[in-house]
């Protein structure tokens, strides 16, 4: 039997992965996941599974969800996508990563029948998850979309919740190049009778997903409209996380909440948790208030979430975050405008089938730049980079590592100043 290192070396070399290879690896059918799915005998059935899609915060709100059930004391399956480090960071029962064994067991049990199904590598990543979720006797899993939602491979679990977190423009050449195409592949994750948690209103969307709720007879929550994390205050210093207050139907409900994520887009990402679970106490999970809220407080050491908002230095700040689309840096940027420093050192690099030139509009013109190229194939050069920004009025130099960049920038910035590091998950997954 291989090893680890060799299973990882055949899952990244024989299968198609589209976080590193891009259109290559993306199939718009579900037909290799079901014929998975039955070869190791519908793992994904025997548990009920609160399903996440959206364009940015499902990852973080997935965690949330899985933090607080642990607390609650349910044995608890997390499904997420991409990995920072370790690919088993995206099967963790309890917040522990899937074990070496299992992984390498799974992929050599049944290696022949993949060379026959020729699945992706997500594809095969889910049914590992799922499996190993079923014969550890999972209780409940939280499950991670991976780019849409109607042709995802995650589309077969038994949802118990669904929920959409938000909508934006990106993955457009397989999503769609509107807000509503792309919300129409998200909505394929509502099925009937499940109810469904959208996290933000949006005029362009709104009526698309109730217009799928109906259809589904599925109850729908948007939770913005029942929720407010209001007087958000993102720590800057240690325990650093955030602190909101919560209403209820604008009738005060909470003081003082805390979060181990400190990004400002977590504000929604609350939001949306707690509708969440008032929605999940109708089908019979009574989970305290108290328990909610000491989820949010150790989620990251519940579930071991890295790359949101994270806090990697004090002198100088030094900040980093895996936003990576219009929306994403645009909250970003936001929560950058907050902050009080000498001068920004900004540590980008990105991959080469976004919308660089949208993207880099809106970065903040006062900044130094440090451009540089995720090590993946899809990663754009640096130099390319460096020009589109150019072209937007960002000035800086190009290196030849993440790593370069970031040693430059820290030789570079005195104690008053700050480091953010970001532009793509690839780039934050090479220095955490």
């Amino acid at each position: 039997m291989p090893n680890y290192a060799q299973t990882l070396a055949y899952m990244y070399d024989c299968l198609p992965m589209f976080h590193r290879v891009g259109a290559a690896a993306y199939k718009a059918n579900l037909e290799t996941t079901i014929a998975l799915s039955k070869l190791c005998g519908a793992p994904e059935q025997c548990f009920p599974s609160i399903h996440i899609a959206g364009t940015n915060g499902k990852g973080s709100v997935s965690h949330m969800i899985a933090s607080i059930l642990q607390e609650h004391g349910l044995k608890t399956g997390l499904y997420t996508s991409p990995h920072l480090k370790d690919f088993r960071e995206r099967i963790r029962i309890n917040g522990r990563m899937i074990p070496k064994k299992k992984v390498v067991e799974f992929v050599s049990r049944y290696k022949k029948d993949f060379e026959i199904l020729k699945p992706s590598f997500f594809e095969i990543t889910f049914t590992m998850a799922m499996s190993y979720f079923a014969e550890q006797k999972a209780d409940i899993a939280v499950v991670e979309t991976g780019m849409g939602g109607r042709l995802d491979s995650t589309n077969i679990v038994r949802s118990l919740l669904s929920i959409i977190t938000n909508i934006g423009l990106d993955h457009t050449q397989f999503l769609g190049d509107t807000l509503q195409k792309i919300a129409v592949e998200k909505a394929g994750i509502i099925k009937p009778s499940i109810p469904v948690i959208i996290g933000r209103s949006q005029l362009e969307t709104t009526e698309l997903f109730l217009d799928k709720a109906r259809l589904n007879n599925c109850h729908v929550i948007f939770a913005d409209t029942v929720f407010k994390a209001q007087n958000f205050r993102p720590g800057i210093m240690p325990p650093f996380g955030s602190i909101c207050d919560l209403t209820y139907n604008g009738k005060p409900l909470f003081q003082n909440v805390h979060c181990a994520l400190g990004g400002i887009y977590q504000q929604e990402n609350i939001q949306t948790v707690f509708a969440a679970f008032e929605e999940l106490k109708k089908s019979g999970y009574h989970i305290e208030d108290k328990i909610i809220i000491k989820g949010l407080k150790h989620v990251i050491k519940n579930t071991g979430l890295q790359g949101r908002w994270q806090v990697l230095s004090e002198k100088p700040l030094t900040i980093c975050d895996t936003g990576h689309n219009k929306d994403g840096i645009t909250q970003v940027v936001n929560h950058l405008g907050q902050l009080k420093y000498k001068t920004l050192h900004f540590v980008i690099g990105m991959v080469n089938d976004k919308d660089i030139s949208g993207i880099l509009s809106l970065l903040p013109k006062n900044a130094r730049y440090y451009f540089c190229k995720p090590g993946i194939p899809r990663g754009l050069d640096a130099a390319i980079l460096e020009k589109e920004a150019g072209k937007a009025g960002l000035k800086g130099n190009t290196y030849g590592s993440v790593n370069e960049a970031l040693k430059t920038a820290q030789s570079k910035a005195s104690e008053d100043d700050l480091i953010f590091i970001g532009g793509s998950t690839f780039v934050v997954a090479e220095i955490v």
